[in-house]
């Protein structure tokens, strides 16, 4: 039974994530200096997959990450979906700054299921992810593309393999580092059936 293997990678650092704000879809910056330095790094001492087919978040700093990771990719696929959630009015914001905030704490708590002002509801973000993440495999089977690299957000891996990863698993232990992810393989079997996905390897190869 033929797999479909998809590498799931987070994007490199920007000044936002080294100030500690939320960064979401309403936050559109570009990887900091150290960011691509650590991309650079990370090629340097370990492997990626060769792919030729690389689907994107529209966010600037995944667009960066995709061509600094895999630069001889012919086809490359911005997907809007790919996008990190909205924060809302948390967005741009410092964690330190909202601490003692109350609407903060009712979005920290998942049993509220508060969805702050101008956000996006946990609910379409889940399902957004969900959805994309089958589409990108149903691409790959129509298209015959047996391995491709999907660059990304922590919390959209984060719910996808929460939500689709077999053995199921928390969404805090999905999480990636910068420029890292997982590769997951899926057959037409797994997709049609289950709409899940297995968690394989961590990448680059030799990272952890």
């Amino acid at each position: 039974m033929k797999n479909y293997r998809l590498y799931l990678i987070r994007h490199g650092i920007t000044q936002g994530n080294l100030d500690g704000i939320y960064m979401g879809s309403g936050t559109d910056q570009p990887l900091c200096a150290e960011g691509v330095q650590r991309l650079e790094a990370l090629k340097g001492q370990y492997r990626y997959p060769d792919v030729n087919t690389v689907f994107s978040s529209p966010m600037q700093r995944a667009i960066e990450t995709a061509e600094i990771l895999f630069p001889f990719a012919k086809d490359k696929i911005i997907l809007e979906d790919l996008r990190e959630t909205d924060f809302g009015e948390f967005e741009g914001q410092k964690m330190t700054d909202l601490l003692e905030d109350e609407a903060f704490k009712r979005w920290m708590d998942p049993t509220q299921h508060f969805t702050p002002n101008g956000g996006e509801r946990a609910e379409d973000f889940h399902q957004r992810c969900r959805h994309v993440l089958m589409g990108m495999l149903e691409y790959m089977m129509k298209a015959g593309v047996e391995k491709a690299a999907c660059v990304t957000h922590g919390g959209v891996i984060m719910s996808m393999l929460a939500q689709c990863g077999l053995p199921q698993r928390s969404p805090q232990e999905c999480m990636a580092d910068p420029g890292c992810g997982y590769e997951v393989q899926c057959s037409a079997q797994m997709w049609m059936r289950d709409n899940a996905v297995e968690p394989v390897a961590i990448v680059p190869y030799g990272y952890l």
